[in-house]
């Protein structure tokens, strides 16, 4: 007897039009997920067959078909009706290996639409629960991890600039050493290596009295003036040094300006939870941010007066 094996088919369309429960695959729950990260993000996720650019500033457009041989975009993102990137969406697991076809979809844009740049710079691949980003207006492009996808204004911002972030590290100019230790410039030259060759995790290990609060504020003087940083986040374990660091901030004068700091950058050292837009500099505790970053509206400053790491050495 001949036994064939026939693979199940399931509409899904026609299932919902039925009122039939719709199984949840590991696919289907991530674009769940993703549509939830994105919307959360600002964009407005569309269908193809419900594409209307002018509902939002920022639309992400399903399953959009790109050129012959290119395939669909899992998510084609328009900022103010024009291209400026797409999301590749996978299955709960790893995202190694996946650039490869975010690319194509970055190079497979149709002809015919308006976009920002050819291939659309940026890319993501995300899985719901992580979510990496590629830009490729970068010296260098390559994937990292991000915390979510951004918001259409930050996309439209970067494809705006002149040139990226990673560029501007790569040309900073050079140290002027008037006031520094020697100890000072070698670290502020050898962590601007570091930056310039687009590793952004670095450690400046200097002794007791050596002056590290005066080489950090250095060098985010330099970052925001010459690389263009949006801002600095200065984060402590207790209230006392965020107010340490604030004085110092606030007396330092750079070598090539007579003003102080704070009459060039907005400096803020934060007693609420409510960052000023304006600020340059934002000095909090580590407890502040957590509790921030929960979405906490109001944070009692009694808990910044001292770190978890003493609280736990007293137990």
């Amino acid at each position: 007897m001949l036994v064939r094996w026939v693979q199940p088919y399931f509409d899904l369309n026609l299932a919902e039009s039925l009122g039939v429960p719709v199984p949840e695959t590991p696919e289907q729950k991530a674009r769940i997920e993703i549509d939830a990260n994105l919307a959360a993000a600002g964009w407005l996720v569309q269908k193809r067959a419900e594409l209307d650019l002018t509902a939002a500033r920022g639309v992400a457009v399903c399953e959009f078909p790109m050129k012959t041989g290119f395939g669909f975009a899992d998510y084609l993102l328009y900022v103010d009706r024009k291209a400026i990137g797409a999301v590749e969406a996978k299955a709960d697991g790893t995202l190694t290996g996946v650039e490869a076809q975010t690319a194509k979809y970055g190079a497979g844009l149709p002809d015919n639409l308006p976009a920002y740049k050819r291939p659309l710079p940026f890319l993501f691949e995300s899985n719901g629960a992580v979510t990496f980003f590629t830009n490729g207006l970068d010296p260098l492009p390559r994937s990292r991890q991000v915390f979510n996808f951004p918001k259409p204004e930050t996309l439209l911002e970067l494809v705006n600039q002149p040139c990226q972030l990673r560029e501007r590290l790569q040309t900073l100019p050079a140290l002027d050493e008037t006031g520094l230790w020697g100890v000072q410039t070698r670290a502020i030259n050898n962590l601007e290596v570091s930056f310039a060759n687009a590793s952004p995790r670095a450690l400046i290990q200097m002794a007791t009295g050596s002056g590290k609060t005066f080489t950090a504020v250095n060098i985010a003087y330099r970052l925001i003036k010459y690389a263009g940083a949006k801002r600095i986040l200065f984060l402590v374990d207790r209230a006392n040094l965020g107010k340490q660091i604030e004085d110092e901030f606030a007396n330092f004068e750079p070598p090539d300006d007579p003003r102080k700091f704070p009459q060039l950058y907005t400096l803020q050292r934060l007693k609420t939870n409510s960052i000023n837009p304006a600020s340059k500099v934002v000095i909090t505790t580590i407890q502040r941010l957590y509790s921030m970053l929960k979405g906490d509206p109001e944070f009692d400053a009694g808990n910044e007066e001292g770190s978890s790491f003493d609280a736990a050495s007293r137990g």
